[in-house]
């Protein structure tokens, strides 16, 4: 019995380490080379997105509280013109 356990374990070590070396070969030809390079474009792509994203809701965020500490201090309202004698 313990013959076969040990027959069997080495099977499936050798079975393991052929697939492992077979995914290392194909990471090392031009095909896997352009798919991990695909993919980490994909990454960076990705996480530029979610950076302009962020970047805009800050930026919208800002210029509102800009808006009220003016419309607050002033009274004037940011971004509305005054109905003067220029408008028709």
């Amino acid at each position: 019995m313990r013959r076969l356990f040990w027959f069997g374990l080495g099977i499936a070590a050798g079975v393991f380490a052929t697939r492992k070396a077979g995914q290392a070969a194909h990471a090392a030809t031009p095909a896997g080379i352009g798919a991990n390079v695909g993919e980490g474009l994909r990454e960076l792509a990705g996480a530029i997105g979610s950076f302009g994203a962020e970047v805009r809701a800050g930026m919208s965020e800002r210029e509102h509280e800009l808006q009220e500490t003016v419309e607050r201090r002033t009274g004037f309202t940011p971004g509305r013109r005054a109905r003067g004698a220029n408008d028709r």
